[in-house]
């Protein structure tokens, strides 16, 4: 499975990683080069220096190939803003967005965004929503 990462802070880097080493085909899109060398050496080859709310980044970093979108910068509207991208732009059919304001997570899980929060528990559910 291919998956797109937005963001590779500590969560970002945490999630592409434990996916990467499962197997999956994973590309990395990050606006800071100092997070994207988080990533262990095989996943910076596929890193993308870039914002991942700019539909031309999405589209150079292959979403319109992406099975899988995760949205996990530290910018709630980002990821919320990435992932509808994702989801009615490109068609992804699996789309999981971070959103640590619990009034908004509610409120765009009850709109249909996959979207979760809790930084301790983040990793393991983009994990799980990933893998189904």
């Amino acid at each position: 499975m291919y998956v797109l990462v937005m963001g590779s802070g500590e969560i970002g880097a945490l999630v592409a990683t434990s996916l990467w080493q499962e197997g999956h085909l994973v590309s990395v899109i990050d606006t800071s080069l100092e997070n994207l060398r988080r990533l262990p050496k095989g996943l910076q080859e596929n890193a993308i220096l870039g914002d991942g709310v700019q539909e031309e980044n999405l589209r150079r970093a292959g979403a319109e190939d992406t099975d899988a979108f995760v949205a996990v910068s530290s910018e709630d509207i980002d990821n919320i803003f990435a992932a509808q991208m994702a989801s009615h732009v490109f068609q992804v059919g699996r789309v999981v967005c971070r959103i640590d304001d619990p009034a908004l997570c509610q409120l765009y899980s009850e709109l249909g965004l996959d979207a979760v929060s809790g930084a301790e528990a983040l990793s393991g559910l983009i994990f799980q929503a990933v893998n189904g």
